[in-house]
């Protein structure tokens, strides 16, 4: 979160008092209100500000860099499918503004960190499982496709940004065939999955906790939805790389998914053990790429706090990993990695 001061001098903060000073006066924005709400990974980041109906959520995302029409186009189809997503209340597609309803004050991750005892626990999540398997039933034939080429494209980063950056590691020519060969496993593996639309990151810092108790979480940070995997959103959810989750939670909520999923008539099999297989291998691609992609958002874009991650998702991949023999060669190389110093992100490489 940016201070008060770094934003007072923000050309984009000029350029969005300007842009609410043009919206209607019957939305009651108090515009000296305006104060961060949270970025994220990207170069979005998020304001809150008081209004006649209580508050409102502004998302910046600079033109240059991101494009606001996915989160509208992916937002109108989970609308579509009943999901709890923000109204949009205002736009400006140009300037890349939107002003959004706001969905509450606080996430799941939140709700974690300020701790939860087990039947609110319950009282959270399983209605999250439900409007997953609402999010699955919704049309994602017009989304980008999370096909084969992607998935195998985006395992790049964790040789390039967790072994060679992070470890400061060189596979040797055995090493890296062998990587190439589980990447390809994997790969082939979770591709061959039935396609549902997919969130990418259903996870405790994008769900959040509604206003009634029960009911299902508000969902945002969507706009990279695609039609891919059906384990994916489960694995996200599951083995959340912000927070651990042992394993018998994991099987607790994979199994309550499973059978809600069947009974909604999505393609998950008769089968939970193969269900689950899969799901893990899913979960291993999933991790292998965070693994990399939190490395680069510390030394590359300088969110260091990204790293207090790794060893959660260090233990993730390790937990499947070391369940398959397929995935042995990828067992050895962690170990030797685990035996090296990583590389301080603060020090000059």
């Amino acid at each position: 979160m940016e201070s008060r001061n770094s934003l007072e001098t923000d050309n984009r903060l000029a350029q969005l008092h300007d842009w609410l000073g043009t919206l209607p006066g019957e939305l009651g924005l108090v515009t000296e209100s305006l104060r961060p709400a949270s970025s994220d990974a990207s170069f979005r980041r998020y304001f809150r500000i008081d209004s006649r109906d209580g508050t409102a959520i502004i998302m910046d995302a600079p033109p240059e860099r991101e494009d606001c029409r996915p989160f509208l186009h992916v937002g109108e189809r989970l609308a579509q499918a009943g999901l709890h997503v923000p109204e949009i209340l205002s736009q400006d597609l140009d300037k890349g503004f939107l002003l959004l309803s706001d969905l509450g004050s606080h996430t799941f991750y939140q709700a974690l960190m300020e701790g939860l005892d087990e039947a609110t626990l319950h009282i959270l999540y399983r209605p999250a499982l439900s409007a997953l398997v609402r999010l699955q039933q919704a049309r994602s034939d017009d989304l980008p496709a999370y096909d084969g080429k992607r998935l195998r494209d985006e395992l790049s980063v964790f040789r390039e940004w967790y072994v060679e950056q992070h470890h400061q590691a060189q596979l040797s020519a055995t090493e890296a065939s062998a990587l190439e060969e589980v990447f390809a496993t994997l790969t082939a593996d979770n591709a061959a999955q039935p396609t549902v639309l997919v969130h990418r990151d259903y996870h405790s810092p994008n769900l959040m906790v509604p206003g009634t108790a029960g009911d299902e979480p508000g969902i945002i940070d969507f706009q990279d939805a695609v039609a891919g995997p059906i384990t994916y959103d489960i694995a996200s959810l599951s083995m959340d790389a912000r927070y651990t989750w042992e394993e018998d939670r994991q099987l607790d909520w994979t199994i309550r998914y499973w059978e809600m999923a069947r009974a909604a008539g999505l393609p998950v099999g008769h089968d939970f053990a193969a269900f689950h297989r899969a799901y893990e291998w899913m979960s291993l691609q999933r991790n292998l790429r965070v693994l990399g992609v939190f490395v680069r958002l510390s030394r590359r874009d300088g969110k260091h706090h990204y790293l207090d991650h790794i060893p959660r998702v260090n233990a993730y991949v390790r937990q499947v990993a070391g369940r398959y023999g397929a995935f042995r060669p990828l067992m050895r190389l962690l170990d030797r990695l685990d035996g090296v110093q990583p590389v301080n992100p603060l020090e000059p490489a």
